[in-house]
């Protein structure tokens, strides 16, 4: 019998959450979806894993022997994901790095240079992270680093090798009231209403929807966007406003959209990161030199080498 890891994982959230409204959240799914891969599951096993109350989801004798194998098994299974991938890339000779709509401009031609220069025979393949995916793609192995304007407290989460820091600023139609200001005050700005990207990225949604700086004050949706194209394009419309890293400013410049520095708003750490269980291989150092080479920030230092 084959069953997928998906389902393995939805049982082993719902057993570690005791209800179906906090597993869901956690996944990152809607919780119709999570019930009907927990009866899924169940109708493969031919077996009732949980007793549904008012008070949640407790798990049967079957779900509780289930329970006490998902764990390793699951553990097993990302620890084989994160080896082959590893390996596969070491024997390919290939350096797979994630990069967020507004990082790509961190990197250029001389980066990628300076890298096979370094690393004869090798070469960069370049992935533009997955606003689904909060990891971008860190977790399974299917990249090696990935650069990101990330909070500081993300350096507790990753290894990380700092490249600088990088303002946030507002990205506004050129029509909006305060476009034509030098500087923006992010209390100006708190009741507007702004496009967000979806509920599955989620800390990164809070951090660019400056959730701790607000100070309780609730965010104004005014769009939801799934890729940086689409979240440009719901700010030109007029769907909403936005905070975006300041690179956006030259990666996506155009006539209709006014890029504006916001005191009050918190820059953020760029840096490439990778996974705590993770080694640096040679070819990540190699790129951390070759990115500290050719970028225009000052050099960081690494969380840990």
């Amino acid at each position: 019998m084959d069953v997928d890891t998906r389902l393995l994982r939805s049982f082993a959230a719902v057993c570690e959450e005791g209800q179906l409204t906090a597993a869901a959240a956690r996944l990152f799914v809607s919780q119709p979806t999570l019930t009907k891969q927990i009866r899924q599951l169940e109708a493969l096993l031919g077996v009732e894993l949980f007793e549904r109350s008012r008070r949640g989801m407790a798990p049967t004798l079957a779900g509780r022997a289930l329970a006490a194998y998902a764990g390793p098994v699951l553990a097993g299974w990302e620890d084989a994901l994160r080896a082959t991938r590893a390996a596969a890339a070491e024997q390919g000779s290939t350096l797979r790095v994630g990069f967020e709509g507004g990082t790509i401009n961190v990197m250029t031609h001389r980066t990628v240079a300076d890298f096979t220069r370094r690393m004869p025979g090798w070469q960069v393949e370049l992935r533009q992270n997955n606003w689904f995916d909060p990891t971008s793609g860190l977790a399974t192995g299917e990249i090696d680093l990935t650069l990101w304007h990330a909070p500081p407290w993300m350096s507790e989460q990753y290894n990380v090798a700092v490249l600088g820091e990088e303002p946030r600023c507002a990205a506004l139609p050129s029509g909006h009231r305060l476009a034509g200001r030098t500087v923006i005050d992010l209390c100006e700005l708190l009741d507007e209403p702004f496009v967000a990207i979806p509920h599955e990225a989620g800390h990164w949604r809070d951090y660019w929807l400056a959730v701790p700086e607000r100070g309780g004050r609730p965010v104004r949706i005014g769009a939801v966007a799934h890729n940086t194209d689409e979240w440009l394009a719901a700010v030109v419309c007029g769907q909403g406003v936005g905070f975006a890293p300041m690179t956006m400013s030259r990666l996506a410049a155009r006539e209709d959209v006014a890029y504006r520095p916001v005191r009050g708003l918190s820059p953020s750490q760029v840096g490439l990161y990778w996974p705590k269980e993770r080694e640096l291989t040679p070819a990540m150092a190699a790129f951390v030199r070759s990115c500290r080479a050719t970028v225009g920030f000052p050099a960081g230092r690494e969380a840990r080498p």
